[in-house]
């Protein structure tokens, strides 16, 4: 049966967001990726296609005939806090909730008409209930959002790739929406874990969160500042070749690395965008359409061009450096690609102040 409706307020005093629109927390490389997705050719073919040939009544059968559905008798704690969610970010009809055996840590919102979260026993066996609370907010972000409908055709095209290939665009052209799909779904993992915090509303259990997956319920041995120094680490160190490593271990995933999403959420709790939906002043469902889908790209826009200038990452100041017409980009595109400084550009870099010498170029 599935609820609607609220009868209680969630466990402890937290701030409502009545009306909250996902524009309120969605990470605007979010937009953007699925933007772009949606402009790969052949991608409306394979969306249709497969979402006449996935019923949503195949989905439901397959979790209610092998996983446990969460409710008043069967893991309650994990139900008051799905209940909790959906009255913070006021989504009416609650998502049916189901735990599923398996010692991984992982959750997921799929469903093609309705949303459908899924958590693993690993999971539900690694977090603490404040830490499990914004879990449980960052999947009922996804179903507010409405990703769960493009994570279910990624899930199905990712194990029935084989199955599909009958499909009239080849198998190049459904790889290519595949890494399209992925790569949108890492960034809609960056809008959840925000909607994860407007949830438990409690930056530490998120980070908590984050280290676990990350060390395992080890959290006697690991330090959040330390953690979050990795992430700054990941970002600024090495040379070129790293930045195209990093590219390159970032295309099989589905998320994003554990200590980037750490680092992007305290971020974002520290902003003046969080402090003011915090406030009480956030976009609101209602007001969606009249949303400009032009002031959407230009935002999205705004932020990859601040990534660019702002990242620390070889690779994107090389980036920022070609945009802004910084002259010598064969010197500068050798020196960062090896990692070493030549010696016909040192007066150069004597006039800007770089040691050259035995240091190593901090990029």
């Amino acid at each position: 049966m599935t609820d609607t409706g609220f009868d209680k307020a969630p466990a402890r005093d937290r701030r409502r967001f009545p009306g909250i629109s996902s524009r309120a927390y969605e990470h605007p490389a979010d937009r953007s990726a699925l933007v772009a997705l949606r402009k790969l050719t052949g991608f409306d073919t394979v969306f249709k296609a497969l979402s006449g040939l996935l019923p949503e009544r195949s989905l439901r059968l397959l979790f209610l005939s092998d996983s446990v559905r969460v409710g008043e008798t069967q893991f309650p704690h994990l139900y008051a806090m799905l209940r909790d969610a959906c009255y913070i970010l006021d989504l009416e009809k609650v998502p049916q909730m189901y735990v599923q055996q398996d010692p991984k840590p992982n959750a997921m919102c799929i469903g093609l008409d309705e949303p459908i979260i899924v958590v693993t026993t690993g999971l539900v066996e690694l977090l603490d209930e404040e830490e499990m609370r914004a879990v449980v907010g960052h999947e009922v972000g996804h179903a507010l959002s409405g990703h769960s409908v493009y994570r279910t055709i990624l899930l199905f095209l990712t194990n029935l790739a084989l199955k599909v290939a009958w499909i009239p665009l080849g198998t190049m052209a459904i790889h290519a929406i595949v890494t399209g799909l992925r790569e949108w779904f890492r960034k809609s993992e960056l809008s959840a874990d925000r909607a994860g915090l407007l949830v438990g509303q409690d930056v530490n259990a998120s980070m908590r969160g984050l280290m676990k997956m990350a060390g395992g319920n080890h959290l006697h041995e690991m330090n959040v500042d330390a953690f979050l120094a990795q992430a700054q680490e990941y970002e600024e160190g090495g040379d070129l070749r790293d930045s195209v490593l990093k590219i390159l271990n970032m295309l099989p995933r589905t998320h994003p690395f554990t200590t980037v999403r750490a680092a992007e959420l305290k971020k974002w709790s520290q902003s003046r965008d969080h402090q003011r939906i915090m406030d009480g002043h956030y976009p609101r469902r209602d007001e969606d359409k009249d949303t400009s889908v032009t002031d959407s790209f230009r935002q999205s826009a705004a932020h990859y061009a601040d990534s660019v200038r702002t990242s620390k990452d070889p690779l994107m100041k090389l980036v920022g450096d070609i945009a802004g017409g910084a002259g010598d980009l064969g010197g500068k595109l050798r020196d960062k690609f090896t990692g070493a400084a030549g010696t016909g550009g040192a007066a150069a870099d004597k006039d800007q102040g770089t040691a050259r010498g035995g240091s190593t170029e901090q990029g």
